[in-house]
């Protein structure tokens, strides 16, 4: 039997055209640019149009066809879709279905969408390698596609200020060579701390009534304090044992590419195993936390501007509401 690696064939991106400013979210609420900065590192953000179709599906479709073309591939050389999303088009049908029509691809190849808030895209991988190492399938594009705008309170200068929306996409593939590969990864959630970030309306537990909007409940909800600590401690954790799985050091790290929710986060998980800051690809600054789209946007951009190039082993963490928390380490 052959032994089957995992490769990342070809990466592909998308951010609306908008861009919000913290100038901008000072209009509304009680807040200013230095404020936002000094505690998140934002300066802008993007916001998607449903007229323009910037939708999750939108997004997607977007970066999707640059991954292909990268991986000069067709639509319908996908043997398997996977689409992390927060908040999807619809309920139903899965927005990986959505995606599938869009890219034009008649092949009927399996959809799934997953849902593990910002850590989804991270989750997603492992499920990717697991079914190609097993010889299921030979292409499998993973997609992070968010639009954060949809479900942020612009009236809560606490939250409103963190998020943007925005789309990553990757294509794995099969090969029996080791020139590239996922040497391994860790998937986690602690449910004793899903009470410190939620939406608690708009599911089947409790659907959007009048009375939910009267009392301002179909939100987002956080406890920064509480998710700042659990976020770096587990993504601090989670990628010393992927290392530690794939015995390798962390002078092997060529590149880490940290979830970009907070560079306040992403300063100190560096400094906890003292990574140096300028290995760390952070696009944060202009995009704002793009839930689960976060990492695919940030790879994607690593490579097409030559940092990240073929044999770099690339270190990824994430994590998300849940709380759930993962890690990659593979080499490019």
């Amino acid at each position: 039997m052959k032994i089957l690696n995992t490769r990342i064939l070809g990466t592909g991106s998308y951010l609306p055209e908008k861009i919000l400013t913290n100038d901008d979210i000072a209009k509304r609420v009680d807040t200013n640019h230095q404020w936002i900065v000094e505690r998140t590192g934002i300066h802008t953000r993007r916001i998607g149009d449903h007229e323009k179709d910037e939708t999750p599906s939108g997004m997607a479709a977007r970066a999707a066809l640059k991954a292909l073309e990268a991986a000069n591939l067709e639509p319908n050389d996908i043997d398997f879709i996977i689409f992390s999303t927060t908040l999807p088009d619809m309920f139903f049908p899965n927005t990986a279905s959505v995606l599938q029509q869009k890219l034009g691809i008649t092949n009927q190849c399996g959809c799934i969408d997953i849902n593990a808030a910002c850590t989804g895209w991270t989750y997603a991988v492992p499920m990717a390698d697991a079914m190609i190492k097993a010889g299921m399938y030979k292409r499998i594009l993973v997609i992070g596609s968010e639009m954060t705008s949809t479900f942020n309170n612009w009236d809560d200068r606490n939250t409103c200020i963190l998020f943007g929306d925005g789309a990553g996409a990757v294509i794995l593939g099969a090969t029996e060579s080791d020139e590239s590969t996922i040497y391994s990864s860790t998937l986690t959630a602690d449910s004793t701390k899903k009470d410190h970030l939620y939406m608690a309306a708009g599911g089947s537990a409790k659907r959007v009534t009048q009375e939910i909007l009267d009392n301002n409940e179909q939100w987002l909800t956080m406890n920064g304090q509480e998710v700042f600590k659990a976020a770096v401690k587990t993504m601090a954790s989670l990628s010393e044992k992927v290392i530690a799985d794939a015995n390798k050091s962390m002078e092997d790290v060529d590149w880490f590419i940290p979830h970009q929710a907070n560079l306040r986060i992403i300063e100190a998980v560096g400094n906890r195993f003292k990574f140096p800051l300028e290995k760390v690809v952070v696009n944060v600054d202009k995009y704002a936390n793009t839930s689960s789209a976060t990492v695919p946007i940030a790879l994607d951009e690593a490579i097409r501007d030559g940092r990240i190039k073929r044999g770099d082993n690339v270190l990824i963490a994430a994590f998300g509401a849940g709380l759930t928390a993962g890690a990659i380490f593979l080499k490019y």
